[in-house]
């Protein structure tokens, strides 16, 4: 009866417009009057807890780095890079598009944060080339998913906070993913060019692409920085989220000099806007999280998926269907706080990774940003690419079928995921 009470409350207040963090409080309460009673101070306690995290501090300081990124010249640097590397092949500007995203998605952890800023550089530049638009803005949806895969990454600082797993690790096990990710999503976008007969642009000579390469230096050295030093252990994610936010700040003011004094604080206000939605949601979603565990819902949860858990593979195929669900009416941080407790324990009892279960479900979670009628990231491309929310459908499902493939190949072949993850970890 509890499960009852808690889905009948949220998705009850959820359906009358109540944005998800007052929802998840409301459901709450309810649990609440339902099983002791209201009391304020185990509400209170619960809100504070939820933000009060190291981990969790990580989030704000990425969010600022992408304001100081987009404003300081380092964005624009990443694409001209990528152009100089592979724009000349057929569709070259496609490749570029692909390579920027996870060049930038290395830096920032945020697909709306992604696509906003390249798809305003990109789209218009793919358009100008001769592309077709809904096609070049399908690809720049689409692509943005390496965003919360590629660490550092918002979405896996959140799980990892949720489930009480290494951020670091998860970070690191993220990175084949976006890989393979990447690959799929240049073989279609191969076929799409041969297919269009896409423009080819000239081969820029080689003082051209030296010139491009050194302009961008800064701006490419920071990923490695970041990877390099998350891998070594010399900080933490939060520190490296503290570390990439003055560097782009540093970078932005001093070496482009593109960021001025008089836009710091707009930065500063954007990025409190946006960490504060973010921080209220993980308050309000472990006051949800404890009362489910003292209603004995992720038991509920576990007994319901009980003739799965002797085959692992099945219970991901099954929790994959779940989340690719509630992910066309969700989005990606409150699926996974939300679904994160109640999911981990069937999870532990299969044996299966958490690690590699908190990749492949931060994938399966972050699908939903390419689906209708939430689909955060089909919103910002459509506002990018000048194209309303039905002509970016039709453009955008080969790629994303290409990503499930991928999400099922992951599925069915753990080590993928667990390998690469290892390596990355020197273990």
């Amino acid at each position: 009866m509890t499960l009852v009470v808690f889905l009948a409350s949220l998705v009850g207040s959820m359906a009358i417009g109540l944005p998800i963090c007052f929802s998840l409080l409301f459901s709450g309460v309810c649990m609440m009057l339902f099983m002791n009673g209201f009391n304020s101070q185990i509400l209170s306690q619960n809100l504070f807890s939820g933000a009060d995290s190291f981990s969790m501090m990580a989030v704000p300081f990425f969010i600022l780095a992408g304001e100081f990124m987009n404003r300081g010249g380092i964005t624009k640097r990443i694409v001209n890079a990528a152009n100089a590397m592979v724009g000349h092949v057929r569709g070259g500007l496609g490749y570029v598009s692909i390579l920027a995203i996870l060049l930038f998605a290395s830096m920032v952890g945020s697909a709306v944060a992604s696509t906003a800023a390249l798809g305003a550089i990109l789209i218009p530049m793919m358009v100008r080339a001769g592309y077709n638009r809904d096609k070049s803005t399908g690809l720049i949806a689409a692509g943005n998913i390496l965003s919360p895969i590629m660490p550092p990454s918002v979405p896996m600082i959140i799980f990892g906070v949720q489930a009480s797993v290494s951020v670091t690790s998860l970070f690191m096990a993220g990175i084949a993913p976006a890989v393979y990710l990447s690959a799929s999503l240049c073989i279609l976008w191969f076929f799409v060019a041969k297919k269009d007969k896409l423009p080819t642009a000239p081969r820029q000579s080689r003082r051209q692409v030296v010139k491009s390469l050194t302009d961008g230096f800064w701006a490419l050295l920071l990923p490695v920085f970041i990877l390099v030093g998350l891998r070594s252990g010399k900080f933490t994610p939060t520190e490296a989220g503290v570390i990439t936010a003055v560097y782009a700040l540093i970078i932005g003011l001093f070496v482009y000099r593109e960021l001025k004094l008089s836009m710091l604080m707009d930065c500063l206000v954007s990025a409190a806007k946006s960490s504060s939605v973010i921080m209220f949601l993980a308050a309000a979603a472990m006051v949800s999280s404890w009362l489910m565990t003292v209603g004995n819902i992720p038991s509920i949860v576990t007994g319901i998926l009980a003739p799965f858990i002797a085959h692992p593979t099945l219970l991901m195929l099954v929790i994959a269907g779940i989340v690719l669900l509630v992910g066309t009416s969700m989005d990606v941080t409150p699926t996974i706080m939300i679904l994160t407790p109640v999911l981990l324990p069937a999870v532990r009892a299969a044996g299966i990774d958490v690690v590699y279960f908190g990749v492949v479900f931060i994938l399966n979670t972050v699908m939903g940003l390419l689906t209708p009628p939430v689909g955060t990231v089909l919103n910002v491309a459509c506002s990018a690419g000048k194209i309303n929310m039905e002509r970016i459908v039709k453009a955008v499902w080969p790629f994303l079928l290409a990503e499930v493939i991928i999400l099922l190949l992951l599925i069915l072949f753990p080590p993928l995921v667990t390998v690469p993850a290892a390596f990355f970890l020197g273990k």
